[in-house]
């Protein structure tokens, strides 16, 4: 998987939220919300091909997390990315 070219993580009013880059693109209707350790992932993988067994590595390198339990999170968070459109094979 890689994140998309056109998609920036941006700090809009203490949240990280990813909106599309340019202008024509903005709409605040759809911004995505980041927690800290999807953040963490975010910037970690930005320009990188990754796959979600890296994901899992990531948490389980940054925060006390099982590994069972790491896998389990990124899963779910990279199908979400796959859902909104910032990620492709």
């Amino acid at each position: 998987m890689k994140i998309k070219e056109g998609f920036e993580l941006h700090n809009v009013c203490g949240e990280n939220v990813i909106i599309a880059s340019g202008i024509e693109n903005l709409d605040y209707s759809k911004l995505i919300n980041l927690n800290e350790s999807a953040t963490y992932l975010w910037e970690a993988l930005v320009g990188k091909v990754f796959s979600v067994e890296d994901m899992a590595a990531l948490l389980c390198q940054e925060y006390d997390v099982e590994e069972a339990v790491a896998l389990q999170d990124a899963k779910t968070l990279l199908d979400e990315w796959v859902k909104q459109g910032l990620c492709e094979a």
